[in-house]
């Protein structure tokens, strides 16, 4: 629950951030995909700052031998890949246009007109 936590407010800031830089009054149909960019690029560095923090400054938790390490960065491949790939993931879906405005109800013998 705690790192859930910490992931929340790390994505809700980072987004928050973006917003506040980047964002103009017609958002998200203006500078979505900076914001989007934007707050990856507020989100991988500070969970890659947050590991080496809390695995090898304060050694608060420590990586099971199983987990791969990027090197360089001495993180976890899972959390890194986590805040690449669930954050692209939810911009794409929360951007798909509406498809539900679109459609043209209709019966089975002819269609309705609003």
């Amino acid at each position: 629950m705690h790192c859930t936590g910490g992931d929340i407010l790390i994505a809700s800031a980072s987004l928050l951030l973006a917003l506040l830089l980047v964002a103009r009054p017609a958002w998200p149909d203006e500078t979505y995909r900076r914001v989007a960019a934007l707050t990856l690029a507020f989100a991988v560095p500070y969970t890659v700052f947050s590991e080496w923090l809390n695995t090898e400054v304060r050694g608060s938790w420590t990586y099971s031998e199983l987990m791969p390490v990027v090197p360089l960065l001495d993180a976890g491949l899972s959390p890194l890949a986590q805040w690449i790939v669930i954050p692209i993931a939810a911009f794409w879906w929360a951007g798909r246009p509406n498809r539900t405005q679109d459609r043209t109800p209709f019966t089975a013998d002819r269609p309705i007109r609003p």
